[in-house]
């Protein structure tokens, strides 16, 4: 499981020209599902996600999580994470999950983050605009496998 981390100031999400989720202050996160993930590489992510500490304290260090803020996520999936782009020059595609694997997979992670912090979220399988200021530019990459 992959995730991308962006620390934003606001953020919103369209499917149809619609707003399906927005946030103000707080994390905007993709995340990819891959073939083969399990209960254990989602309770990996989740927890990084709202422990992670990119927000400033008092002294401008970043060391408060999203939880510490009292911030929002914007959960966004995202197979195009799982892509293997090491050969050729299309992307291939094929470790991400099939919907029959990651959908249940998505929801729990939306369930999970949801005890901790509020959370909005896109629409499964949508075209999807998504627009956010990311603050910092702050960005993280997360893989549960710990592949980086």
């Amino acid at each position: 499981m992959r995730a991308v981390i962006q620390r934003t100031t606001g953020a919103s999400v369209e499917v149809e020209q619609k707003i399906v989720g927005e946030i103000e202050r707080g994390l905007v996160v993709f995340l990819g599902i891959e073939e083969g993930d399990t209960t254990a590489d989602l309770q990996y992510i989740c927890d990084k996600v709202v422990g992670i500490r990119v927000f400033e304290d008092e002294n401008e260090i970043p060391n408060r999580s999203v939880q510490d803020i009292d911030g929002s996520i914007l959960l966004i999936s995202q197979f195009t994470l799982c892509a293997d782009a090491r050969k050729g020059k299309r992307p291939s595609y094929i470790k991400a999950a099939r919907p029959e694997q990651a959908i249940p997979l998505y929801e729990a992670a939306i369930a999970k983050i949801s005890e901790s912090v509020p959370v909005q979220c896109g629409v499964f399988q949508a075209n999807m605009q998504v627009r956010l200021v990311n603050d910092g530019p702050h960005t993280v990459l997360l893989d549960s496998k710990k592949l980086f």
